[in-house]
C-alpha cells in the first residue's frame, strides 16, 4: 500500500506564464520507493487553512533521466495548483505517495512500433514521459503527437518538444492545434472535434500503421478523440487514456443492485482491510462511499480525485454487493476480479468485506 513519503524540492523551473516543472529528490531510504514507469503520477498533500488537500500531478520526466520531476499548471480557484505556482521554493519539501498509474504500455527494445498521442494543455506532462521513454528504448519505433492549446503562449513544454524533434530526426511528428490562433494550415486551428479528427487521419494520420494511442486532457475532448480514434479502426486494447476530472459514467460497473435499494434505510456491516489491519464498523447505507466511511472511522485509507479517475483507491470486494457509480480507471478485467474505486463505492448488501491490501 502506498503511502506517503517527504520529498525535497531541488529545483523550479517555470515553462509558461501559469505552470512550474519542480523536480523533486526522495530521501536515500525512499529512492528505490520513488522509481517510477513512464506515464505516471504523484499524489501531493498538504493542509490549507487545517484542511488536508490530496492533487495528483504526472510525472514529466523519461525514465533515463535521473531524476524525478512533475509539471504543475495553475488553475483558476485551485488552492494547491496556485501555492505551488507562486509559493513554493527550492528547499521546500512535499509529501507525497509512491508513484501510481497505469497509463502506459510495455516497452519492447526490440520492436518498431508506431504511437499516436494527443494531448490537451497540461496533458501533456505523462504523454512527454512517454514519448521521452519509447523514443529512447524503442529504437526503432516512431511518435506522432497532436498537441492543443488555446495559443502559443499557454503551450507546456515547447522547447524541450522541439528539441526532441530534432534529436529525433524522422521519428518524432509534432502537431500544435491551436484554438485562437490562425496558424498557415487551417486544419491546425480550432477546437479538436469529430470533423477534424477526420481531417486529421484523411491527411496526416494512417490509422493501420498505429500500434498504440495515448490521450490526455479535458474529458469532453478526450472522449471526442477515443470515438474518432475506434471509428477509424483501432480498437479499446490500443487507446490508452488519462483524464484529468470526470462527470461521465465510467467503462464499466460491479455487479449492481438499484440506486434506490443503495439508498434504502438501514445500514451495513463493513469490514475493511488496510496495510493487515482490519477493522469492522457500521455505515449507513445513505449514499455514502466505502472511502468515505473508512476515512470518518480514522483510517488512513489512499485517495487522491474522488471522482472515479486516477485509481489511487482501488481496493477489492471479497464478500458483499456493491454498486460504483463512476469508473474511468479500472479496466474491465479488473472490474470482474472484484476490484474497485473505493470512493465510487457504495454498499448494497448489508455486509461488506474489502481490502485495499489485495
Amino acid at each position: 500500500m502506498a503511502r506517503f513519503h517527504s520529498l525535497e524540492v531541488t529545483d523550479i523551473r517555470r515553462d509558461t506564464r501559469d505552470a512550474v516543472v519542480v523536480t523533486l529528490k526522495p530521501d536515500a531510504p525512499d529512492a528505490e520507493a520513488f522509481s517510477f514507469i513512464q506515464g505516471q503520477y504523484l499524489t501531493f498533500r498538504r493542509d490549507f487553512d487545517g484542511e488536508e488537500l490530496r492533487r495528483s500531478y504526472s510525472i514529466c520526466a523519461g525514465l533515463d533521466e535521473g531524476c524525478l520531476k512533475v509539471g504543475i499548471k495553475r488553475v483558476d480557484g485551485g488552492a494547491f495548483s496556485t501555492w505551488a505556482n507562486e509559493e513554493l521554493k527550492v528547499g521546500d519539501r512535499l509529501d507525497a505517495m509512491e508513484p501510481m498509474g497505469r497509463f502506459h504500455t510495455e516497452l519492447e527494445p526490440t520492436a518498431a512500433k508506431g504511437y499516436l498521442g494527443f494531448a490537451g494543455g497540461s496533458g501533456i506532462t505523462p504523454v512527454l514521459s512517454i514519448i521521452k521513454t519509447v523514443l529512447a528504448r524503442e529504437p526503432e519505433s516512431t511518435f506522432t503527437l497532436i498537441y492543443a492549446n488555446r495559443q502559443t503562449s499557454s503551450i507546456m513544454f515547447r522547447e524541450e518538444l522541439e528539441d526532441l524533434k530534432n534529436q529525433y530526426l524522422g521519428r518524432l511528428s509534432l502537431i500544435h492545434v491551436l484554438e485562437t490562433e490562425t496558424q498557415e494550415i487551417d486544419l491546425f486551428t480550432g477546437r479538436i472535434d469529430a470533423e477534424k479528427m477526420d481531417l486529421l487521419f484523411k491527411l496526416w494520420i494512417d490509422a493501420e500503421e498505429v500500434d498504440t494511442a495515448f490521450i490526455c486532457g479535458p474529458e469532453p475532448m478526450m472522449l471526442t478523440i477515443a470515438e474518432s480514434l475506434r471509428k477509424h479502426g483501432l480498437t479499446d486494447e490500443q487507446i490508452r487514456f488519462e483524464l484529468f476530472a470526470s462527470s461521465q459514467p465510467g467503462r464499466a460497473k460491479a455487479r449492481t443492485a438499484s440506486k434506490a435499494a443503495a439508498a434504502a434505510a438501514g445500514t451495513c456491516e463493513l469490514s475493511v482491510t488496510l496495510d493487515g489491519t482490519t477493522r469492522n464498523f457500521q455505515m449507513e447505507k445513505d449514499g455514502t462511499s466505502v472511502l468515505e466511511a473508512a476515512v470518518a472511522n480514522s483510517m488512513d485509507a489512499p485517495f487522491s480525485c474522488k471522482a472515479g479517475v486516477c485509481s489511487t483507491c482501488r481496493a477489492r470486494v471479497l464478500e458483499g454487493e456493491v454498486e460504483m457509480e463512476v469508473n474511468h480507471a479500472l479496466e474491465d478485467y479488473e472490474v470482474r476480479a472484484g476490484y474497485v474505486l473505493s470512493c465510487q463505492c457504495i454498499p448494497v448488501s448489508d455486509k461488506v468485506v474489502i481490502s485495499y491490501d489485495e
